[in-house]
């Protein structure tokens, strides 16, 4: 952004009076506080690099090597934000982990294909820029990315006076990954028979808020601090709870040739999600008896009334990541995720298609 500011010296204003050294600070964007947060943003990024980063943070653009040793490196890419969590955040005035969900919505979705997130950048907009909350937010975006393996290489802060209300911001996220197109997963090899793995959740992760917010807020009128009983916290701290990064999980499950699809359960919940990586022939047929739900979602549900369908199309009800591996290497892909810190169930089968791309028994 280009630091502009008006010198109308002794010019008379419309009003008559008279305009001296007005400042962009006086439009309401501070380039001060801007730079200020910059220099915070580079301390927090020096900890995410990786050996393939050349240029640092503060520059036009960011500068990354490709990994070495790769016979067919393939870019993968995605942008996500983190969409009406935000509201909770305001609400609060917890801004820490918010910058998780932001990493973890988008390197989720690159490592699905196997690809190992290379390096992520955010834009950060506001109509008044709060250089501590914005650090908050920064500070958790560097935590996800640590987290995921890749380097926080960039952003843009943009202060837009007029915009947002006071105290709300908007977050979009960028990540790149790569992977060798020898182990790139597309789901073309998942055939009948292959097992689906289910990774637990820590909670509602980033989806389905707006409709959490009108029955637990709205409807059922639950405070946002104090412990609620059914959940054994507070709604604020059930809420926030930031999004779990499987990235890393998935890149080792893909290197050792047991990962023969991915699908993130985001938006679409378990309905709509798990079709993206089927062909036309293919279904998923998944034990409802295989996983216990969380407290969060049968809340949810008995206080909006919400049909059982309903929910596992919003929702991710405690999977938020499902893995299709071969059948007869179901154990060793279930121990090399249980090393990885993961918490692994046995959920389904692929099984030929006769009707739906998704089937719920037990």
């Amino acid at each position: 952004m280009e630091d502009v500011y008006i010198t109308a010296v002794d010019t008379p204003s419309a009003t008559g009076k008279t305009l001296a050294g007005m400042e962009y600070r006086d439009a309401g964007v501070d380039i001060d506080a801007a730079d200020n947060l910059v220099s915070r943003i580079k301390k927090l990024a020096r900890s995410t690099m990786r050996p393939q980063v050349l240029a640092s943070i503060g520059g036009f653009a960011g500068a990354v090597r490709l990994p070495q040793g790769l016979k067919e490196p393939l870019l993968i890419s995605s942008t996500d934000g983190v969409g009406t969590k935000l509201k909770i955040a305001f609400a609060t005035g917890r801004h820490s982990t918010i910058g998780i969900d932001l990493v973890a919505m988008n390197v989720d979705d690159v490592a699905v294909t196997g690809a190992d997130p290379l390096f992520f950048l955010d834009y950060f907009a506001c109509g008044k820029l709060d250089v501590d909350v914005a650090e908050q937010v920064l500070r958790g975006i560097a935590e996800g990315c640590r987290q995921a393996g890749c380097a926080l290489i960039g952003g843009e802060t943009a202060e837009m006076p007029g915009m947002y209300p006071d105290g709300e911001y908007d977050l979009a996220g960028f990540c790149v990954g790569v992977v060798d197109r020898e182990k790139f997963v597309d789901g073309t090899k998942i055939v009948p028979g292959d097992r689906v793995l289910g990774l637990g959740a820590s909670g509602l992760h980033s989806n389905g808020y707006a409709l959490a917010r009108r029955v637990l807020i709205d409807t059922m009128k639950l405070p946002l601090e104090g412990e609620i009983k059914e959940l054994g916290r507070s709604l604020a701290d059930a809420l926030l709870e930031p999004t779990r990064i499987y990235a890393q999980s998935l890149v080792k499950l893909a290197r050792a040739d047991l990962l023969r699809g991915a699908a993130h359960i985001t938006g679409g919940g378990l309905v709509e999600n798990p079709p993206r990586i089927l062909g036309d022939k293919l279904a998923i047929r998944f034990d409802r008896s295989a996983w216990d739900v969380p407290p969060i979602f049968r809340l949810l549900q008995k206080g909006g009334g919400i049909a059982e369908r309903e929910m596992l199309r919003t929702f991710n009800m405690g999977i938020g990541m499902i893995v299709v591996v071969p059948k007869d290497q179901a154990d060793r892909a279930r121990a090399e995720l249980t090393a990885a810190g993961e918490r692994v169930l046995d959920i389904g089968a692929v099984i030929e298609r006769t009707g739906e791309p998704v089937e719920f028994v037990g």
